[in-house]
């Protein structure tokens, strides 16, 4: 049986990571819990496999033609440092921009780093810095939002998708709100759009645009916004929707949502309550006891009983399947695995339903239960059964052998090597229909009869069949 310690340990690592292999694991049980907590929100290093070796062997990347998601899922895959990655995953999908439309994944790539920058700070600096970021400016088309034509865009999202949610502001504050953002824009715009009709990485690789504040289109005007007056301009805005109460909200389901329990999808937030309306509050005080600061808020859900007695409660994203079973795997995890078909199995994300740098829509995706599907579930399980069962993985062949200095005797029970395979992959409670699932992969008169009881000989496939079996199933696709 699997100490309440351990299972904690597993579940907060399913949920600020992706995922915890058997030797970090040791690593982490002999840290208090809160102790850990702090670790992970003020990491003392951020290692990861080097942008040089990187751009050495992937020349796509260095030129910004394409791949950023391999590059991502490098980084996801080597951090010391999981929530600043799981952070910046977090905020893509909220304020989620594409590179369908930038082509520019140098651009996207910059605001991703801005997300590892400001992502657990203040969430008015955050807001400040998405402002003011020029991928998102042309995903929102904020460059065409000029005094004496205001483009309504960029504000109605910044309310809508980014801060408060629908019915808490009213087609005038969008108004306003896209007054107060005319003239943040990018640089060198119209040579910017010619180079993106050239589409050329000569001579220097694709330029990327910068952000550039253009007063002579800036709106200096009075307005009145949420019920506020004055010559506001985007500063002011990102101030008063910070102090809303209404943001607080917001931003504490997402992070509910994110962390403890998948919710119904954001559009239905209007007319759904939250899951648990008290844990919503609990987080709300948070957020206005530490001045919005999401790190703040982040310590307080990650050490109340409702996080931590919510092991099971979210289905795992594509990203998070395919990150985790890859660092279970032990794939390109160092500079010595750095290989191009990172290109092909990051992609798999994709069919899954997940294509990292390109969401479905401004909205982001829809989470949860909608993540499953009958094609998708089967691309989960093939791809998690492929690398799991693949004992050339370096990941693989330790945790074999892991297993088999668990079991040190010739003999255990089918009991305990169910119990040892399910740990090693993350899963501290097997149901009554894994377990028979793995006795039926047995085909000794002994196993049929006795069940869980009975004892057989520990072979490196035997190893292998149950913790393909152990991927395949239904507590995998949890966290």
């Amino acid at each position: 049986m699997v100490s309440t310690n351990t299972e904690l340990i597993i579940h907060l690592m399913n949920r600020v990571g992706f995922g915890i292999t058997p030797d970090e694991l040791d690593s982490c049980s002999e840290i208090p819990y809160e102790k850990l907590v702090e670790s992970l929100l003020d990491p003392t290093e951020s290692s990861h496999i080097p942008d040089d070796v990187l751009f050495r062997d992937h020349v796509d990347l260095h030129a910004s033609r394409s791949g950023y998601p391999a590059y991502w899922a490098y980084r996801m895959i080597s951090t010391k440092s999981p929530l600043e990655e799981k952070m910046s995953l977090f905020w893509h999908g909220i304020f989620a921009t594409g590179n369908s439309k930038l082509n520019n994944l140098r651009s996207l790539l910059n605001q991703i780093e801005m997300f590892r920058r400001s992502g657990t700070g203040k969430f008015d600096d955050l807001l400040l810095d998405l402002s003011q970021d020029p991928a998102m400016l042309i995903w929102l088309d904020n460059q065409d939002n000029v005094n004496e034509s205001i483009n309504e865009n960029f504000g109605r999202e910044i309310l809508e998708l980014f801060s408060m949610g629908v019915g808490n502001y009213s087609e005038d504050d969008i108004k306003e709100c896209a007054r107060a953002f005319t003239g943040w824009s990018v640089g060198n715009s119209e040579y910017m759009s010619l180079m993106a009709q050239k589409d050329s990485i000569w001579p220097y690789g694709r330029i990327i645009w910068h952000y550039d504040f253009k007063s002579e289109i800036h709106d200096g005007d009075n307005k009145e916004f949420l019920g506020q007056k004055g010559p506001f301009n985007g500063n002011d805005v990102v101030r008063i929707i910070c102090n809303q109460e209404a943001t607080a909200r917001f931003i504490a389901r997402h992070l509910y949502n994110f962390f403890v329990a998948d919710e119904v999808p954001v559009p239905q937030w209007k007319d759904t309550p939250p899951r648990d309306p008290a844990a919503i509050n609990t987080l709300v005080e948070a957020y206005f006891e530490y001045d919005h600061d999401i790190k703040s808020v982040l310590r307080v859900l990650l050490t109340s009983d409702f996080f931590k007695e919510s092991q099971y409660q979210k289905i795992k994203s594509p990203v998070e399947l395919v990150i985790g079973t890859l660092r279970l795997s032990g794939e390109y995890n160092d500079d010595s695995k750095v290989d191009s078909s990172i290109f092909g199995v990051i992609a798999e994300s994709d069919y899954m339903g997940q294509a990292l740098c390109n969401p479905p829509s401004v909205e982001g995706w829809h989470t949860g239960e909608e993540w499953i599907s009958s094609g998708a579930l089967v691309d989960r399980v093939n791809f998690a059964s492929q690398h799991i069962g693949n004992p050339d993985n370096d990941g693989v062949k330790h945790i074999v052998d892991r297993i088999h200095t668990d079991l040190k005797d010739d003999a255990h029970t089918v009991g305990e090597l169910i119990e040892s395979c399910g740990n090693s992959v993350g899963i501290t409670r097997i149901s009554k229909d894994t377990a028979e699932g793995v006795l039926d992969l047995f085909s000794q008169e002994e196993v049929q009869a006795k069940g869980r009881d009975a004892k057989i000989q520990i072979e490196d496939d035997t190893i292998l069949r149950v913790l393909e079996f152990m991927v395949s199933s239904r507590e995998y696709q949890l966290c």
